[in-house]
């Protein structure tokens, strides 16, 4: 009995083979509405002036909040296995919390 109750809870989730290989990013914006947030994810190359986004993600604020909490996890399990991350945008304030600098050369709407 308990072994049904498992099986209705559980989701079989299969990856379709175009997705296999995935898609490379190496920088994302983020943007919301009330009822959504819009995630870009962009491959930009060196020297290029200008870029595409590669995959857009429409996902609900739980949902994003969820992922949150997820990469959170990830990240920190990550760097107690290969070592603190270091990011030179990232600059000490005043407070507890780092503040982002977006890349200057950088410009353009999503």
């Amino acid at each position: 009995m308990e072994e049904d109750k498992e099986n209705k809870d559980s989701v079989s989730i299969n990856l379709d083979d175009s997705l296999v290989e995935g898609v490379y990013s190496n920088l994302a914006i983020v943007m919301h509405s009330q009822s959504e947030f819009i995630l870009d994810f962009i491959r930009l190359l060196p020297h290029q002036q200008q870029s595409r986004v590669k995959s857009r993600i429409v996902m609900s604020p739980d949902n994003v909040k969820r992922l949150a909490h997820l990469l959170l996890k990830n990240l920190e399990d990550y760097e107690q296995n290969f070592g603190e991350i270091y990011l030179s945008e990232m600059s000490s304030s005043k407070s507890d919390e780092a503040e982002f600098q977006f890349p200057r050369h950088l410009k353009g709407e999503a």
